[in-house]
């Protein structure tokens, strides 16, 4: 047998627990927050060391092997001790401590995220926040964030989600400038006749569909024009130069429109759907840290206009 290393074997005996109480690697591997590769190596990284198969997999299924049994019925209830015992010291602790990692699109950021923290930070010094801005549906358990910020339709169905903003709009807008000599439309396939501005999606490579609805009907429309970026500031930007139409979030063009500086078009199909959503792996147990940050971040209708 293999020599042995503690700090190894109690990191490669809770893979192993893990994956032996769910019977699945995919599941164990949500609930640790690794990817299921990793798992797999660990778990066979500790068979190995041990000189046994623990593990008995088909393509269908996990179990333990008579072996994996034994170990299991052994260290389950050990490991579940040291975590009850790990759990309780937090009521020792003053103050919320520790880092979050949470991944938002760049509006996101803007008008919900920042506004949380700019309240929460100064009070909590003990809290870190790492903020990765994406516009793809990352997945959060896989790329170890301990939460995400999304429209509360693109959130899975197997998370914990948490309303975070009121109902939303994206509208289409251009600036007088571009709408002078031009016939705005009237209906979501006369954009294919304008310029409009589109934004990629990096996690797929694609161009954004512009959405549209009226009276229950639902449509999605692939614009072209001269213009494509991966991020919003400069859409609105090029938008406000007159170079083109583009499909924005309400919030962030309104005062563009009260000013005149851009004009609103197609407003009729442009409906309201569920707006952002905090949203965590179901298994997940919150840290104080987190927490605080979630009920910052949890909308209250009475703080929040649409």
């Amino acid at each position: 047998m293999a020599s042995m290393n503690t700090r190894d074997d109690l990191s490669d005996l809770q893979a192993f627990l893990a994956v032996a109480q769910e019977r699945s690697f995919t599941r164990a591997a949500a609930k640790l927050g690794i990817s299921q590769p990793t798992l797999s190596h660990t778990v066979r990284q500790l068979e190995a060391r041990l000189g046994v198969r623990l593990l008995a997999r088909t393509t269908r299924s996990v179990s333990p092997t008579e072996a994996g049994e034994r170990l299991l019925l052994t260290i389950a209830p050990l490991y579940e001790g040291i975590v009850a015992g790990l759990n309780a010291l937090g009521e020792y602790r003053d103050k919320p401590a520790g880092t979050i990692r949470i991944t938002a699109d760049e509006h996101a950021v803007d008008v919900v995220l920042a506004p949380a923290l700019e309240r929460i930070l100064p009070n909590h010094p003990d809290i870190k926040v790492e903020v990765t801005i994406d516009y793809g549906l990352t997945d959060i358990v896989a790329e170890r964030y301990d939460a995400g910020i999304r429209i509360g339709e693109q959130v899975a169905k197997d998370m914990i989600s948490v309303p975070v903003g009121p109902e939303m709009r994206m509208i289409i807008v251009g600036a007088p400038s571009y709408f002078a000599g031009r016939t705005a439309p009237t209906r979501p396939q006369d954009l294919l006749e304008h310029n409009c501005i589109n934004l990629r999606l990096p996690t797929h490579g694609g161009i954004y569909a512009w959405e549209f609805e009226k009276d229950g009907r639902e449509l999605r429309v692939r614009v072209d024009g001269q213009l494509v970026f991966n991020s919003t500031k400069p859409r609105l930007r090029a938008t406000l130069a007159g170079l083109g139409l583009a499909y924005m979030p309400e919030t962030l063009v309104r005062d563009h429109l009260a000013d005149g500086s851009l004009v609103q078009t197609l407003d009729d199909w442009c409906a309201p759907f569920p707006g952002y959503h905090l949203y965590y792996a179901s298994r997940r147990q919150p840290s104080p840290a987190f927490t605080v940050l979630a009920d910052a971040l949890r909308y209250r209708s009475r703080d929040v206009d649409r």
